[in-house]
Formats: C-alpha cells, structure tokens, sequence
C-alpha cells in the first residue's frame, strides 16, 4: 500500500519526437492541475503543452511519483 502523504502525482507529456523531453505538472490523482498554484511560466508552459497535443506532444498521461 503506498502512503499518500508520501505520494504526489504528475500530469506528463511527453515528446513525439524526442525522447526524454516533455513537460510535467504537479496534478492530484484524477490529472487536475491546480493552476493557481503554478508560477506564470508554468502556466504558460502548461497552456501550450495542452495547444501541442497530437502535434508535438503526447496526451498527458497522470504519473504517480513516490517520495523517499
């Protein structure tokens, strides 16, 4: 059972191109970005990863990243 205090979600998307590049948001279980809480880089970032879906990017996909 994996602890949720322990536990943070991220929204990915990755490159359809290049392998190892993307963006990724921090975003609950359900892939909600909380967009207040992001820096206005961020944001920016965020609006144009959604505007290159199919074109650049993949559909995001929600990733559970465990801490140590």
């Amino acid at each position: 059972m994996i602890d949720n205090l322990s536990t943070q979600f991220q929204l990915r998307f990755r490159s359809l191109f290049d392998a190892g590049r993307g963006f990724a948001f921090p975003c609950d279980c359900s892939g909600h970005v909380d967009l207040d809480n992001l820096t206005e880089r961020a944001r920016n970032n965020y609006f144009y990863a959604r505007a290159m879906v199919g074109r650049e990017l993949t559909v995001p996909a929600v990733e559970c990243t465990v801490l140590h």
